[in-house]
């Protein structure tokens, strides 16, 4: 995922939600303009090339001192972003810096 191309797309408010998102960030009580932050400012955790229709990634950002993750997909064609879910990620699937995924049965 071309980060530059993403981050002046979502600049422009070159964004589409998608329903999912927008139903789980209204129940998690995360703002459009937060997500936006993260995208803006977060760091790539996990790189998703073959995704389709378009490569996404899961980003991690901190709001207030708290963790929360963003997947998203970018058309680099149209420069389009497309936010798929944020949530707040939590130690029974992530390590302590909440960037590694535990593994289970180890």
């Amino acid at each position: 995922m071309n980060r530059e191309q993403l981050k002046i797309a979502v600049e422009n408010g070159n964004i589409e939600w998608q329903r999912h998102a927008l139903e789980r960030m209204m129940e998690r009580e995360i703002s459009r303009d937060i997500v936006k932050e993260v995208l803006l400012s977060g760091e790539i955790i996990e790189d998703y090339p073959d995704d389709k229709p378009y490569p996404s990634a899961l980003f991690l950002g901190w709001i207030k001192e708290e963790p929360l993750h963003v997947v998203a997909a970018f058309d680099s064609v149209n420069s389009y972003c497309f936010v798929i879910t944020a949530y707040i990620p939590d130690l029974e699937h992530f390590e302590s810096d909440y960037k590694t995924r535990r593994e289970y049965g180890k």
